[in-house]
Order: structure tokens, then sequence, then C-alpha cells
């Protein structure tokens, strides 16, 4: 990511409220997802996902390529109460943030290395929820450009080394036609923290 793209968004999170609620699909996952351990938001911006899975018990780490917007995720976190671990990297030049992570998030962010990196990073049992629009979403909505779109059906072939749980493609409440998945990394050994 250029230093052009980095400033870019530093801008467009200058200007946005920053007190946007989690996508309906993290907590529709609710009931699935950990309780506690380790938790990773990629690129997760104000951080509207790293706070909600703080809430709910886990010790979060968001990493994202903006410092304004990783600032605003500590803003809120202390006035909350909140542990939130933050960490600015472009991840599309530098690896994923050491693990092992219980989860990891990864919502309307599209670098297709990552996926070989996910099963690596994920402890045994770890989970990973991911999702983004697809090329049908461009009949509605110009962002993010073609170049930035999964294809249909693509992201099922994206994901190796995982189980996947869940998988949905369409339009859904948010205006977005969009590739949606949950999967999970073999378990090692019995045991869990899930509450």
């Amino acid at each position: 990511m250029s230093i052009h793209d980095r400033e870019k968004w530093d801008a467009r999170y200058r200007e946005r409220d920053t007190s946007s609620a989690p996508s309906s699909f993290l907590t529709g996952l609710d009931a699935v997802l950990p309780r506690c351990g380790r938790a990773l938001d990629v690129a997760g911006g104000s951080g509207r996902h790293a706070l909600w899975l703080a809430r709910r018990g886990l010790t979060v780490t968001l990493a994202d390529v903006s410092e304004v917007a990783l600032e605003q995720a500590s803003r809120a976190a202390r006035e909350e109460g909140l542990s939130l671990a933050t960490l600015q990297v472009d991840l599309e030049e530098a690896p994923l943030p050491d693990g092992p992570w219980d989860l990891i998030v990864c919502t309307y962010f599209l670098h297709r290395p990552l996926f070989a990196a996910f099963p690596r990073a994920l402890a045994p049992g770890g989970w990973l929820a991911f999702a983004h629009a697809t090329r049908k979403n461009l009949e509605r909505c110009p962002r993010p450009g073609p170049a930035y779109v999964l294809a249909e059906r693509e992201l099922v072939g994206l994901v190796r080394g995982l189980r996947i749980i869940r998988f949905a493609e369409g339009w859904f409440e948010e205006g977005r036609h969009e590739a949606r998945l949950v999967a999970q990394k073999e378990q090692a050994s019995i045991g869990s923290c899930r509450a």
C-alpha cells in the first residue's frame, strides 16, 4: 500500500463517525464464536468489531494501516474500560501478526495472499470469520471497485487447511452482495475456553 493510500484512509477516518455498530454478519455468529482467548481483527479500522469482541471477553489485537483509526479504537476502548491492543501494519506488505489466534476476523478487506497465512496463524480449533463484497455488488455499489471484489464463489476456493462451517453469498441486510464464510482449524486436543 502506498503512502498516499495510507493518507487516504487516515483522512477518511478523520471525517467518519466512529460509533458504528458491528456488522450483522459478526453479531449473527454470537453463539458460535469463542468468548475467551486471543482474537485478531484484520484491517479492522476504528474497531467496531474489535470492541465487540473485547466486550465478549476476548483478548483482542486490532491491526490496521490507519493511525487515525487505531487511535479512535483505542480511545473508545479506554472509554468503555476495555483492553485493546492496536498494531499499525500494512497487511499488503507485512505478514499477519504472530498468533496463535483463537479467532481471526477479516471483513471488507481483501488481500488474497492472507488466505495462505490464516491457517498457520490460527490455534488448533481456531476460527476464521470472513466477509467481503463480490463482483455482483458492483450492480448497486461502485465501491469497492472491480479490482477489490471477489468473483462469485471464489471465497470457497481461497480457503485451504480449514473446515468450512458456514458459507453464504447473496444480498444482505446492509445492501451489499457479499460472500460470508466461517471456517475452523482442526482441533488438536480436547478442551475449549468457550463459555
